[in-house]
């Protein structure tokens, strides 16, 4: 029995060597967030009345599907602000961590090959999957006790030991939930893929599932791991056994992953691939078709999920004046402007979140790139009658043209949804300039991406994180009060805030002339460099 599990602790170690950039990363990222929310609510809503009135309007449906059921909503302390308004986001956050991470070191690892190469030493069929998932516990366990120390020590009167180590415990054990059904979807699929299809799919589903059971029937929000964490009623009631039957199913999960895993043959899944056509198309013969085909689910994917996304967005905008007039937090947020009303003010702050989320599938289309590269595939096209010019103009057209066809989803999804529960909808025409004005942001995103394969192509996961401090200045940018030059930083904050601001052309036309030279300079760096493998 131990040899099936042989070699465990030697494979944890080699994880946190390969993921010591990567794990700190997360962590320090979630934590501050967490942090930094729970320091400045008791000065947004600094007295009871203002957290009462705070509290009538999250009783509000559409506030219900986004963030949950409010609980102490009778008297509304920062305690139980703090857990309605950020748990199941952070959650989320921290679900994407242990299935990014997760997938890493079980399916990547096996497509790769690496797993094969341990295989052939003293190493037991089992211990990369344990040795993987005992990392993920660690990891949360960690994540779990930082974040609730962090907002202990804030010294906040509703937000006590108990209830932080609580709130802790809640990411934690989803976290580690995540970890297991991941690695239990690695066994069923063949492919990586196919994996983070699986698990992503599954994290989302949970999400509207638990929106749905909240405002309709609590037992179907107990179905989704989300919707029971949300029930330990964190700096309320602080229920503790939520958090202990999440741990046992992940106990369940993990097991049954363990057995699949014994019984598969190394590199197969349960669920297998669709054969592809015994003949491929003419289509297939360049590489702007051969990359189209390798992304094919991808953007079909994000494209209806963006759409969907807006959507979702869009539904809450009837009901949105009055929670956004007792809301001092998201006030913060928005643009400053006293000839416009609240709802036009949000849009400009929604259309920049929606591109800064929209940006993901972006950078993901041209760094498939840089991803072919690594398992050495790109060697097999360049030893044919294919330039390296006609390879990375491909993955960059993709992701230059994906990029107005998601922020047009985006906005059809928002106006489509508006139209129905709005009295004074928002002009399609003015969402969609304020849509297209974030492209030559996106497209500079693509450039540095672009960039950095050319000349550093080890360093390309700055971009995520250049992505990710956008995100952080733009959204919480007002709430924190930092420096104006933070915001500039990014390319999102030079794009104009319609329908407040004017568009300015020539703020695009410069943003676009440094995206274009970003993609050049790429270009030429590509060129000279030598291509893995």
């Amino acid at each position: 029995m131990l040899k099936l599990f042989a070699s465990t602790g030697i494979l944890s170690r080699s994880i946190l060597r390969k993921d010591r950039i990567r794990i700190p990363i997360w962590i320090i990222s979630i934590v501050l967030l967490t942090v930094l929310v729970a320091a400045v609510l008791p000065d947004l809503y600094s007295t009871g009345a203002e957290r009462q009135t705070m509290a009538e309007t999250m009783k509000n449906p559409a506030i219900t599907v986004m963030l949950g059921p409010g609980y102490g909503l009778d008297n509304y302390d920062d305690g139980a602000m703090m857990a309605h308004f950020m748990l199941v986001f952070t959650a989320l956050a921290v679900g994407i961590m242990s299935i990014l991470l997760t997938i890493r070191h079980t399916r990547e690892d096996e497509e790769e090959g690496r797993i094969e190469m341990i295989r052939s030493l003293p190493v037991g069929p089992l211990s990369t999957l344990t040795a993987t998932v005992l990392i993920m516990i660690i990891v949360n366990i960690v994540l779990a006790l930082i974040t609730a120390l962090g907002l202990y020590l804030l010294d906040l009167e509703s937000m006590d030991l108990n209830g932080s180590l609580l709130y802790g415990a809640s990411l934690g054990a989803i976290g580690i939930f995540f970890a297991t059904i991941t690695g239990l979807f690695a066994q069923l699929s063949s492919n990586t893929r196919s994996t983070i299809g699986y698990s992503f799919s599954f994290l989302i589903i949970a999400y509207i599932v638990r929106g749905v059971g909240d405002v309709e029937n609590e037992l179907l929000s107990l179905i989704s791991p989300l919707g029971l964490i949300l029930r330990t009623e964190v700096y309320v009631n602080n229920y503790w056994w939520p958090v202990f039957m999440t741990l046992g199913l992940s106990v369940s999960v993990f097991i049954l992953a363990l057995y699949l895993n014994s019984i598969r043959d190394l590199g197969a899944g349960f669920i297998p691939a669709k054969p592809g056509r015994r003949k491929a198309s003419y289509f297939l013969l360049s590489p702007l078709g051969l990359s189209l085909r390798l992304q094919r689910t991808t953007i079909i994917s994000w494209t209806l999920g963006m759409l969907i996304l807006g959507m979702s967005y869009g539904s809450i905008l009837g009901d949105l004046e009055g929670f956004l007039d007792s809301s001092g937090m998201i006030q913060q947020m928005i643009p400053d402007s006293s000839s416009y009303n609240l709802t036009e003010r949000f849009i400009t702050m929604l259309m920049t979140i929606l591109s800064i989320l929209g940006a993901i599938p972006v950078l993901m289309y041209v760094l498939k790139l840089r991803s072919e590269e690594k398992r050495n595939r790109t060697g097999n096209l360049l030893d044919k009658a294919v330039s390296r010019n006609n390879i990375l103009f491909s993955y960059t057209l993709i992701a230059l043209i994906s990029a107005p066809i998601i922020q047009l989803m985006s906005v059809l999804g928002l106006w489509s949804a508006a139209i129905f529960v709005m009295e004074d909808v928002i002009s399609l025409n003015i969402l969609l300039e304020s849509g297209f004005a974030h492209l030559p942001a996106i497209w500079i995103m693509v450039g540095l991406a672009v960039f950095l394969i050319g000349f550093i192509p080890k360093l390309t996961g700055l971009t995520w994180l250049y992505l990710g401090y956008s995100f952080y200045v733009i959204y919480l940018g007002e709430m924190l009060q930092v420096p104006e030059w933070m915001t500039k930083i990014t390319p999102f904050g030079h794009v104009p805030q319609i329908p407040i601001e004017d568009l300015n052309i020539e703020n695009i036309l410069v943003l676009t002339l440094i995206a274009i030279a970003l993609i050049i300079a790429g270009f030429i760096g590509y060129n000279r460099r030598d291509i893995e493998g």
